[in-house]
């Protein structure tokens, strides 16, 4: 076996693979690193900042990535995926993140998941600290998700959504509008987004009102590789807010995806989701270090 080398990442040449590697070490904990679609929705999407991703770095062995250490947003957070049985990469890969990642206020953050040990043991021995965390949930397939759709309402047909109507909705549902003003109409970005390799819109889900209006969406990127669903992104407009829309948006995912062999869907970390039925599952942590010298 030959020994294991290392690369920069080419976001033109490596993003397939990369992919794959993510979807061959998952695990609904996120011990090997993110879900796949965490990274291939921030590369398809206007939100992320891409000037600095040829410092993401991979580690290969006989050809096949083993490790690789980037960012999605801000670009100062640092993420690591690790395969099974290459933990002694741990200490390298977070003396990566802390010479070459990008940084801020003269400090490095780094975010691991709390089943990420090796990592997590290189990071406190390279002199990290925890600074805080949070969990994030799943729903588990083992039970019907099956909130009611509230009157007044109705799902756009699979497959029939309108970009300019879901960027809008996101645009109110994520309170860009309050903060930022109105839309600008520039649909570029969805139309971007949608020629994403894996994006299965055709399983997004999105509510209108009797008006047409779209006025809660759920994204879903199906991991067939994973039996996952994962949810990105979930939002209502304010004013129509706690209806029970989201509530029915996941359960119309749970609807479609079942057949499909889903076992799980991913969720955020807010109350919302284990209200419903969503289970912690994904325990983020945040890890900073001062980059500062010590003053004699």
């Amino acid at each position: 076996m030959n020994p294991v080398t290392h690369r920069q990442y080419r976001i033109l040449a490596d993003h397939m693979a990369v992919y794959q590697f993510m979807t061959e070490v998952y695990q609904q904990d996120w011990r090997g690193g993110v879900a796949a679609p965490f990274l291939e929705y921030a590369l398809s999407s206007s939100w992320m900042d891409k000037s600095y991703t040829h410092r993401f770095r991979i580690w290969e062995q006989d050809g096949r990535i083993v490790a690789l250490v980037f960012y999605e947003n801000p670009v100062a957070d640092t993420y690591f995926s690790l395969r099974p049985g290459y933990e002694f990469l741990a200490p390298e890969m977070i003396d990566y993140a802390l010479t070459s990642m990008p940084h801020r206020d003269n400090e490095a953050h780094l975010v691991l998941f709390e089943s990420q040990q090796a990592l997590i043991q290189a990071a406190e021995a390279a002199g990290f600290y925890k600074t805080g965390g949070y969990v994030s949930n799943n729903y588990q397939y083992d039970k019907p998700l099956d909130y009611p759709l509230p009157p007044g309402f109705r799902f756009v047909e699979p497959g029939k959504l309108d970009v300019a109507k879901t960027l809008l909705c996101c645009w109110k549902g994520f309170d860009h509008e309050t903060t930022e003003g109105p839309w600008d109409g520039d649909i570029e970005p969805g139309l971007h987004l949608e020629q994403a390799p894996h994006y299965t819109g055709q399983y997004a889900v999105a509510i209108e009102n009797e008006a047409g209006e779209y006025v809660c969406y759920a994204g879903l990127w199906w991991v067939p590789e994973n039996k996952l669903a994962y949810m990105e992104p979930l939002c209502t407009v304010p004013e129509y807010r706690h209806m029970g829309l989201a509530s029915a948006a996941l359960s119309e995912i749970y609807r479609r995806t079942q057949p499909l062999g889903a076992t799980h869907m991913t969720g955020g970390g807010n109350e919302f989701y284990t209200r419903i039925g969503f289970v912690p599952t994904i325990p983020f942590t945040f890890w900073t270090k001062d980059l500062r010298q010590p003053k004699d």
